[in-house]
């Protein structure tokens, strides 16, 4: 499993303008809302929200990964957004987001979960990936970066 693997058209919307991190957070739920490995939406959106709650998931660097270990998806679960100006998530370096990824794995998959996590703030933790994933201008561009960064790692 690679994150350009779990990464679709249908999942990556690119220049979002919502105001604030509750919109962002309802934006990335619905556009896994459809998603054919997500059984119940709500069930989602609560264990996403709990967690947010426990602690902000803006990680720094202008990125924000809120996710969930959920009984709401049969399978690992992915959305990428980049918002067309930075918003405060409550990031622990207090810096505006622009780079979204939402993430939810079934509740058994815990290593997984904790593999894709690292994964994904190694990769958009450096700078030439954050800057190549603003100036994406289709879903498909962000697909082939991540395909392009992650082919000489193993699947996890």
């Amino acid at each position: 499993m690679k994150i350009e693997a779990l990464l679709s058209r249908n999942t990556i919307v690119l220049n979002l303008e919502p105001a604030t991190k509750s919109q962002v957070i309802e934006k990335m739920l619905s556009i896994v809302a459809h998603h054919p490995a997500v059984s119940n939406i709500e069930r989602l959106k609560a264990d996403v929200l709990k967690r947010e709650e426990e602690m902000s998931t803006g990680i720094g660097k202008q990125i924000a990964l809120p996710h969930a270990k959920t009984s709401a998806v049969m399978e690992p679960v992915l959305a990428f957004a980049t918002l067309s100006g930075g918003i405060n998530f409550d990031a622990i370096d207090n810096e505006p987001v622009r780079l979204v990824f939402l993430l939810a794995t079934p509740e058994k998959m815990l290593s997984e979960h904790l593999k894709l996590l690292g994964r994904i703030t190694r990769l958009v933790g450096r700078d030439d990936v954050r800057g190549r994933l603003l100036t994406s201008g289709t879903p498909e561009e962000v697909i082939d970066l991540f395909r392009e960064e992650e082919k000489d790692l193993p699947a996890i």
